[in-house]
């Protein structure tokens, strides 16, 4: 069973204690008696006097505390891959799923944010305005002592932009991880949650990181990461001997001669076979 909120808590989820009935909607209570409104339109037949109702808590048009029955993409100090639904003069508008969208102000986004691409932020609580706003700028956010982990080690990672070197990770939750384009041999999108393993912890706090397990079957050669790759494209990929060098080196990241000899290894032990249409894995 739920338990009543002490206080009210921007950028969360409170429990709150319905008090009163009013025309706008009903006013919600914590246990210190301090209350908000819930509008009429998120208002439900079973949310009648004394019982307890779950709510984000955020602020209207008007800067006034509101409540809402609805969930954000991300709450408070919560990291999220958001879409820019507006731009203006002094910031971005993203969608989070609320009525009133949530504001990167330009002095948080690393670059200018262009309407229908998304970009990932964090949720946090805006001293100057007292406002719950988004910001691209992590890198303060992300902890410099490592601990817990160490070379080799299983982590959770979550991947939030893509850079020349390769695609920058969360790890843990509170640490910057890197993998490198050229260890890459699965596709990896904006938003994806996955286990890595550390490769190295840098001075700086930064960690490298590999996709592939240490010692395991997928680091053995060339050709299990062709295989790899293929099992994550649903076995089949429009790939043969003929194909182009830089087309091949950009998807699984090998010379064309590692690339045609990985395929003679796989169709000998008769794992896959190699048409004019592309490669195919044996059932």
């Amino acid at each position: 069973m739920n338990t009543l909120s002490a206080h009210l808590e921007l950028g969360c989820i409170n429990t709150l204690r319905v008090d009163r009935d009013t025309a706008p909607g009903i006013y919600l209570m914590a246990e210190d008696e301090l209350d908000v409104l819930l509008p009429g339109q998120y208002v439900t037949e079973a949310m009648v006097q004394d019982t307890l109702v779950d709510v984000f808590l955020y602020t209207d048009s008007e800067d006034r505390l509101v409540a809402t029955t609805l969930k954000p993409t991300a709450m408070l100090d919560e990291f999220a891959l958001f879409e820019v639904v507006d731009v203006a003069p002094f910031g971005a508008f993203m969608n989070w799923g609320l009525t009133k969208d949530l504001l990167v102000p330009n002095m948080f986004q690393k670059t200018p944010f262009v309407v229908g691409e998304k970009r990932f932020i964090k949720v946090i609580y805006d001293e100057r305005t007292h406002r719950l706003v988004g910001t691209e700028k992590l890198g303060e956010f992300f902890e410099r002592r490592v601990k817990g982990l160490t070379v080799n080690k299983e982590a959770e990672i979550l991947i939030i932009a893509k850079t020349p070197l390769g695609f920058k990770c969360i790890v843990s939750e509170k640490y910057e991880g890197l993998i490198y384009h050229n260890e890459i041999f699965e596709n990896l999108e904006l938003g994806d949650k996955r286990i890595a393993y550390v490769k190295t912890i840098r001075k700086d706090g930064n960690i490298d990181l590999s996709l592939q397990k240490p010692g395991g079957k997928q680091s053995g050669g060339s050709h299990e990461k062709v295989l790899t790759l293929l099992k994550y494209n649903g076995g089949t990929m429009p790939y043969n001997y003929k194909s182009d060098a830089e087309l091949i080196k950009d998807t699984f990241g090998l010379s064309k001669k590692d690339f045609k000899r990985s395929l003679t290894t796989l169709v000998d032990s008769n794992k896959i076979e190699v048409k004019d249409t592309g490669i195919y894995i044996k059932d």
